[in-house]
Order: C-alpha cells, then sequence, then structure tokens
C-alpha cells in the first residue's frame, strides 16, 4: 500500500489509483515513439534547433582508439589553414590531447573550466577556452565527465553553446570536432548531429576496421534524422591499404586519404607540432601533400556515401585467416 493511502479515504485513493493506470496507459502510447529517431531503438534527445552549427562546413573524425585521430586532425586543421580557411578544432576526449600539436602545449577543458565558475558560463570570455594554435587556427579542448560518471554529450552540447553566445563561429569557415577513440554510444555521437561529413580514421588491420565497421552503423543511424552523412575514411598508420581497401568494396565504402607509417609523423608528436612546423624532410613534404589533398577534397564536397556496415561474424569471415 503506498503511504498516500493512510492520509486519503477509499474514494480519494480509488481516484488516485485511475490517474496513475492513465498515466501508466500514456506512457506506454508514448514510448514507441522515441523509437528510431536516432536509429533503431533510439531515445536520444534531438538536438535545440538553436544550437545548430551554420555558415561552416563541419567535419567529425572518429577511429579505434590509438589510430592517430588527434593527428590526423590537427594536421588535417593545418592543411585547412595553409588553403586560407578559418578552421576551429574542438577535441572530444578528457585526455585533452587533440590540439596540443598546434598550440604546443595541453589546454584546460571547457568542462574543467565551467567547474571552476560553478558552471556559470556568463562570467567566461573566449580567451577562457580558446587558444590560438599554428597558421591561426583556434583551439579547444571539450574534455569530457570523468569516467563512469557522465555523458559526452553534455559537454560537446555545453562547447558549442559557448561558441554561438560569443559569436566565436560567425566567422569560421571550417570545424572540427576530433572524437574520443571508438565510442559509439549517443554522448560521444553528439558531433555527428552538427556534422556535414563524418571522416574515419584506420589501419590495414583487423581491429581497426572492426571497429570502423560499427563506426558506419552509428552515422547511419544518425544520418536518417541529421544532415551529416560519410565522407570516407584515412588509411593511417599502413605500408598497405589491401584489407582496407577490401572492405570498403565489400560495403561500398571509399578511402579518400593514404598515410603511410612515416617516423616523422611520431616524431612531430614528441616536438609538439604539426608536420606543416617541422623542417622538410622528403616524408614529411609527402606527407603535408596528402593532408592538402584530403582538406581541398573535403573542402569541395566528398560524395554522399552510403555504405551497408557488416555484421560482426562477416567481418571476421571476411578479414580474418584460418
Amino acid at each position: 500500500m503506498s503511504p498516500l493511502d493512510y492520509r486519503h479515504p477509499p474514494a480519494a485513493r480509488a481516484a488516485q489509483r485511475e490517474a496513475d493506470g492513465l498515466l501508466k496507459r500514456n506512457m506506454r502510447v508514448a514510448a514507441p515513439l522515441l523509437k528510431g529517431q536516432d536509429g533503431e531503438g533510439s531515445v536520444q534527445v534531438h538536438q535545440d534547433s538553436s544550437m545548430k552549427i551554420e555558415g561552416s562546413k563541419v567535419f567529425s573524425v572518429y577511429g579505434k582508439g590509438g589510430i592517430g585521430k588527434s593527428t590526423t586532425s590537427s594536421n588535417l586543421s593545418a592543411a585547412f589553414a595553409h588553403l586560407g580557411k578559418q578552421v576551429l578544432q574542438i577535441g572530444c576526449d578528457p585526455k585533452h590531447d587533440s590540439t596540443f600539436t598546434l598550440t604546443g602545449r595541453l589546454q584546460p577543458t571547457v568542462i574543467d573550466i565551467l567547474k571552476d565558475v560553478d558552471f556559470h558560463a556568463e562570467e567566461l570570455s573566449p580567451d577562457d577556452f580558446v587558444s590560438e594554435g599554428y597558421n591561426g587556427v583556434l583551439c579547444i579542448e571539450a574534455g569530457g565527465p570523468p569516467a563512469g560518471t557522465g555523458c559526452g554529450g553534455y559537454v560537446v552540447g555545453q562547447t558549442v553553446k559557448l561558441l554561438k553566445q560569443h559569436h566565436l563561429l560567425d566567422d569560421t569557415d571550417v570545424v572540427l570536432f576530433d572524437v574520443l577513440g571508438d565510442v559509439v554510444c549517443g554522448g560521444f555521437a553528439a558531433p555527428l548531429q552538427h556534422a556535414d561529413r563524418a571522416v574515419i580514421v584506420t589501419a590495414n588491420d583487423f581491429d581497426s576496421i572492426y571497429a570502423m565497421n560499427r563506426i558506419i552503423a552509428a552515422v547511419q543511424a544518425k544520418s536518417a534524422n541529421y544532415k551529416v552523412r560519410l565522407a570516407g575514411c584515412v588509411a593511417n598508420r599502413s605500408k598497405a591499404t589491401d584489407e582496407i581497401d577490401r572492405f570498403c568494396d565489400r560495403i561500398g565504402f571509399r578511402r579518400i586519404a593514404h598515410m603511410p607509417d612515416y617516423d616523422a609523423i611520431r616524431r612531430s608528436r614528441l616536438k609538439k607540432k604539426t608536420l606543416f612546423e617541422m623542417e622538410d624532410e622528403d616524408d614529411i613534404v609527402m606527407a603535408r601533400k596528402e593532408y592538402i589533398r584530403l582538406a581541398e577534397s573535403l573542402w569541395n564536397g566528398t560524395e554522399s556515401l552510403a555504405p551497408q556496415p557488416m555484421e560482426d561474424r562477416d567481418i571476421f569471415e571476411l578479414l580474418g585467416f584460418d
């Protein structure tokens, strides 16, 4: 018996039970309306229309953890800047190491800065959370919640809200989200609500391609309700691309760049620099050209791809060996 039953007469209790039953029935009717909005079975909250990023080309970079997304993102931002574009790179990882090769240092995160002012965003100025990096690239580290304590989608939302409030997107040509690992939950899929194109960084191995397949499924789910489409994949740290190309041919995807396993790229991270700030070497010059070519391709517009992700067992059979 509910505690309310001891305080109200029988007629009131009956009315309350009837109201409770009506509420439950309405909830049962309403629940299916959420299904499929952001993919089958999803109950994700849709983006506030006032938070749309307008007037910029927006790209989200995904891939298996440790595959080189931040290196790819920072060099791609530098390449866009060399094409004369005003670029904003947003790191979406609690490690806040997305932009350090552009700025030469680790930046504080938006979420940490908001904590410092007890989440009174009106007390912040752009200098508190934005740094200017190489060749004028604007750099932000959104950060993320401590492990097991929150949702990355909230952090992305608060970052975009701050950018809009301070008009930092008004003159921006390119916004690039560098997103944590191969997480495909609703929170870290949040940048897909803003992106025009998603780029996946992969290597020529089973684990990276397996992760890419899951990311493709996540992007395809978001594309049902948002403008985001898949641009293709970047083969990174890979001498060969045969396994990547075999997978792409199978599902209708495309490799749009290839970055071999150059030691110069590893050294650039240690020096806290992009390849565009390193001294000329044959590998560095070739890598720069590939990043410039990729930036030009993305800026000019890539074909809207709609690959069909594979079942886990099918990937194993395609790429596995007896």
